[in-house]
């Protein structure tokens, strides 16, 4: 398997961002980023997606979108949407319509920030997602890069100090978000977690400081999704979204955070006698099964199996052997600039009696 780092949901000058697709897509060259993912605020930009290439190195850019309804005082119910082709924020006011069409469509659609508090010192409101009657989405973004800065920054000296020193924000997915993914696997649902940068890399203005919130290459090289494809980029664009898109809708992938170290490089897989599987894949078996994982540098590891943690290690790998059904997923911390933070997540193994 070939692994690709994808760096999703982010906004250029067609919304909120003060970029270009142009400008993205070489700030991702500059700092390893094979895919970006452009989530735009109700637009689907077409004509847009292309590649990047500097030498040997290359980046795939896609225009995809972020729908939400304008209307709804306070906004609630963001979604992400991969590969529907149509513009759909028509459909905004009602998520379930929403989230059917995208189906229809063959695209992919996730939650995106799904607990995302309230700033009062810069007057932003939640905008966490609130219909949890809906269904058919592929999953959600468990690890928000910019909706994390809300839990730090609690007031304008905060925000101040996390603008010139964002390595600072980053800890790991909000425990809520974490409780709530591990409830809709625990019901028998497939969800696939992504992890999204939200940049905007937006340029502020308080007094005397000049600052951009972030920038596009700082985004780029914290919480990115680490997709497993069949082959490296071809160079076609048709087959590349293809290849892209089936990786994530099927689960094979997880999330690093690579500030503190690479993750580039970690496994997580599954073998029994009759299968044998990765992130996102199922096994059914009647005998026992084996989950190992490995990591490309020492860490603290935890095995969490139906939301519960199981085995807990330090080490850059385990084995596990089990003849018990459940979701199994992986956690792993490392310290970073004096604290514990959240370093790789993994999407869930799913073991079933056959």
């Amino acid at each position: 398997m070939n692994e690709l780092i994808v760096n999703l949901h982010m906004h250029t000058t067609y919304s909120d961002g003060s970029g270009t697709h142009a400008d993205l897509g070489r700030a991702a060259l500059k700092t390893g980023v094979d895919v970006l993912l452009v989530t735009d605020h109700n637009v689907w930009v077409q004509g847009v997606d292309t590649y990047y290439q500097a030498g040997k190195k290359r980046t795939l850019v896609i225009a995809c979108e972020e729908i939400h309804d304008q209307d709804r005082d306070p906004q609630k119910n963001h979604l992400l949407v991969f590969g529907a082709d149509q513009e759909l924020a028509s459909l905004a006011d009602s998520p379930q319509a929403l989230i059917s069409a995208v189906h229809r469509l063959g695209g992919l659609s996730f939650l995106a920030h799904p607990v995302d508090p309230a700033m009062p010192a810069f007057g932003e409101t939640d905008i966490s997602w609130v219909d949890w009657d809906v269904t058919g989405f592929t999953g959600i973004e468990l690890w928000n890069g910019f909706s994390e800065l809300k839990t730090v920054a609690k007031g304008k000296l905060d925000a101040i100090v996390c603008a010139f020193f964002p390595e600072i924000i980053p800890h790991g997915p909000l425990l809520k978000t974490l409780r709530i993914w591990d409830d809709l696997l625990s019901k028998g649902r497939r969800v696939v977690a992504v992890g999204g940068s939200d940049a905007h890399a937006q340029h502020k203005v308080m007094g005397p400081l000049h600052k951009t919130i972030f920038p596009y290459e700082y985004h780029f090289l914290t919480i990115n999704t680490h997709i497993f494809t069949p082959a490296p980029l071809t160079g076609n664009l048709t087959q590349d979204r293809k290849m892209v898109f089936e990786s994530l809708a099927a689960g094979h992938c997880f999330i690093g955070y690579d500030l503190p170290a690479p993750t580039h490089g970690f496994q997580f897989s599954a073998q029994s006698r009759e299968f044998s599987g990765i992130m996102g894949d199922e096994i059914h078996s009647l005998g026992t099964v084996t989950l190992q994982a490995k990591f490309p540098s020492r860490a603290e590891i935890r095995l969490i199996k139906d939301g519960k943690c199981i085995k807990a290690v330090q080490g850059q790998r385990f084995t596990h052997i089990t003849n018990e059904p459940g979701v199994y997923r992986v956690e792993a911390f490392k310290h970073y600039l004096g604290k514990r933070r959240g370093w790789i997540f993994s999407n869930p193994i799913y073991i079933r009696s056959a």
